[in-house]
C-alpha cells in the first residue's frame, strides 16, 4: 500500500468536504493508495493553522506556492475561487503533481484550455469536480440512456436553482466579483453543473442561445455598496449534435430553493427524471408498457446501483452530498495509481468552460452561437 500524501488548498466549503473524502475513502472503497492529509493551505499562517487544527491536517501553510513546492506534497487538491486556479495547477504541473481542481476549471474557456494542454502534457492525473453528476442515480440514468433502454435522446430539461443570494442585504463576495469568480456568476457556480449534466447525458453540443440577468445590481461591500458584476440567473437553450433539443434554467436567486439540481430526459422509447434534494430516487418511464400500465417508475437506490454498495448494504438507506465527493476522490487515487485518465479530466472540464463562453458571447450578441 503506497502513501499518496495529499495537499489541500483552501479550507472552505469545499476544502472540507475533501477533508471528510481523503480522511474516509479507505474505509469505503478498496484503493491502492493511501492518501495522507498531509498539509492545507490558506490565505495566512494563522488561518491555515486553525484549519489544519479543526479539520485534522498534519501540518499547514499562509501560502500556497510552499504546499506545491514541498518535495514530500505528492498531489494537489485545488478548492479556492477560480481567478487563483491557473497559478496553482501550472506550479503543480510543471513539478509533474497529479492535480484535482475545483469547477469551473479556469477564469475563462481560453485558460481552461492551456491548462487541459498543461495537464495532459505533463502526463499527470488530472479532474475537475463535477460532484452531483456521481450519485449513484444519475450514474444508473447514463447506464439507461447508454443501453438505449430510452431510445434516443430527443430532449433534455434540467434546472440548477438555489437561493443564496436571493436577499438583496446579503453582502458582495468572491463570488459576485468578475476579479475573484468570472464573468459568469450563477451560470459558472450552478450552470455550470447543468452544462457539464448535458455533455454527460445528452451528447456533444452543436450550438446554443442564452439569456442572464443580475437581478441585485449592487451588494454591500467591505468598502460600501458595490456593483455585482456577473449573472443571478439565466437560461440556456441547447441543440445537440445529434439533433435532440435541451433548455437549461440555473439561478442563485431562487427563493426556497436549497439544491434545486433537477433533470428530466426525454428518449424515443421513455424518459428518466431526477431530482437532487431526493438524490437517491431515480424515476424511469417505459413507453412501451401497456397504457394501462404506463407511468414513471420510481427506482430507488440500493446494493445493485452504481457505488452504492460500498456506502450501505441497505437499500433505500441513502448516500448524502458527502458521498459524491468520497467517490470523487476514490477515482482521483485511482487516476493517480493507473496513470489513466479518469472523467471529468482538464480536457472535459475544459468542454464545459467552453459552453459557459458560448454562452456568455451569446447575451452579448443576442444570438444563437454554433460551438461544436
Amino acid at each position: 500500500m503506497q502513501d499518496i500524501h495529499i495537499g489541500l488548498i483552501g479550507a472552505g466549503y469545499m476544502g472540507k468536504a475533501h477533508t471528510i473524502a481523503y480522511k474516509t475513502v479507505r474505509s469505503i472503497f478498496p484503493t491502492s493508495r493511501n492518501p495522507v492529509c498531509a498539509c492545507i493551505a490558506t490565505s495566512s499562517e494563522e488561518g491555515a493553522a486553525r484549519s489544519a487544527r479543526e479539520l485534522g491536517w498534519n501540518s499547514s501553510t499562509g501560502d500556497w506556492r510552499t504546499l506545491v513546492n514541498d518535495p514530500a506534497i505528492d498531489a494537489i487538491v485545488v478548492a479556492t475561487p477560480p481567478a487563483t486556479h491557473k497559478d496553482i495547477v501550472l506550479a503543480a504541473l510543471a513539478l509533474g503533481k497529479p492535480v484535482f481542481c475545483e469547477k469551473p476549471l479556469g477564469f475563462s474557456a481560453a485558460e481552461s484550455l492551456q491548462l487541459a494542454q498543461a495537464a495532459e502534457d505533463a502526463g499527470v492525473a488530472n479532474m475537475v469536480g463535477y460532484n452531483y453528476i456521481r450519485t449513484p442515480a444519475s450514474q444508473l440514468a447514463r447506464q439507461i440512456i447508454a443501453s438505449g433502454e430510452i431510445g434516443d435522446i430527443i430532449h433534455v430539461a434540467a434546472e440548477h436553482v438555489e437561493d443564496y443570494l436571493h436577499d438583496p442585504r446579503a453582502p458582495a463576495s468572491w463570488r459576485t466579483r468578475e476579479a475573484t469568480a468570472t464573468r459568469a456568476g450563477a451560470l459558472a457556480d450552478v450552470g455550470s453543473h447543468l452544462l457539464n449534466l448535458a455533455l454527460r447525458l445528452g451528447g456533444p453540443v452543436d450550438s446554443l442561445v442564452a439569456d442572464m440577468n443580475t437581478v441585485h445590481a449592487r451588494r454591500d461591500g467591505p468598502h460600501g455598496m458595490e456593483a455585482v458584476d456577473n449573472d443571478d440567473q439565466g437560461n440556456v437553450m441547447l441543440r445537440f449534435a445529434s439533433g435532440a433539443l435541451g433548455a437549461l434554467t440555473f439561478s442563485r436567486v431562487a427563493a426556497g430553493r436549497k439544491m434545486g439540481y433537477t433533470y428530466r430526459i426525454t428518449g424515443t422509447k421513455g424518459a428518466i427524471a431526477f431530482d437532487q434534494e431526493n438524490q437517491n430516487e431515480l424515476w424511469l418511464y417505459d413507453a412501451s408498457r401497456p397504457a394501462q400500465r404506463q407511468g414513471f417508475q420510481r427506482l430507488l437506490m440500493g446494493p445493485a446501483h452504481p457505488d452504492y454498495l460500498a456506502f450501505s448494504q441497505g437499500a433505500g438507506h441513502g448516500t448524502g452530498y458527502n458521498e459524491q465527493i468520497v467517490i470523487e476522490a476514490r477515482d482521483f487515487l485511482q487516476a493517480i495509481a493507473g496513470g489513466e485518465p479518469v472523467w471529468p479530466t482538464f480536457r472535459d472540464g475544459y468542454e464545459v468552460d467552453r459552453l459557459v463562453d458560448a454562452a456568455l458571447r451569446s447575451v452579448q450578441e443576442r444570438s444563437w452561437i454554433t460551438v461544436r
